[in-house]
């Protein structure tokens, strides 16, 4: 082949990639509602296991980045917001997790003290 014709090959092929790329910029991305509601799902599932307590920094993100998600989607940036929920899910998760291993840490303190005391009982009643 021709320098010249090689070149042109190259030019159209540089041109069709050109326009398959705009054309991906401008595919509409679907409303991320069901996004939207399990984030809304994992924030409620948080706040049941009191990370109102446990991890208010997070669940606090949470809600945050949900508000943030449903603002961006009324004005149809739904990549945003589908982004945005998937945050708000994650965050909620970490705030459950934190609430559930805040109550483990509870219960096993508490489990500890029982067993001292029943211990120090085992002690008195050796001694006597």
């Amino acid at each position: 082949m021709k320098k010249s014709a090689m070149m042109m090959m190259m030019m159209m092929m540089m041109m069709m990639m050109a326009v398959f790329g705009l054309t991906a910029c401008g595919t509409k991305i679907p409303s991320p509602d069901s996004q939207v509601s399990l984030a809304t799902s994992a924030i409620s599932q948080a706040e049941s296991f009191g990370a109102y307590e446990s991890a208010p920094l997070e669940l606090k993100a949470a809600r945050d980045k949900l508000n943030q998600a449903k603002q961006a989607m009324r004005v149809d940036d739904n990549l945003t917001a589908q982004r945005l929920a998937d945050e708000a899910i994650v965050d909620a998760n970490l705030a459950q997790a934190k609430s559930r291993t805040a109550k483990s840490r509870k219960a096993v303190d508490e489990l500890k003290a029982s067993i001292s005391t029943l211990q120090e009982e085992v002690d008195r009643k050796s001694v006597r």
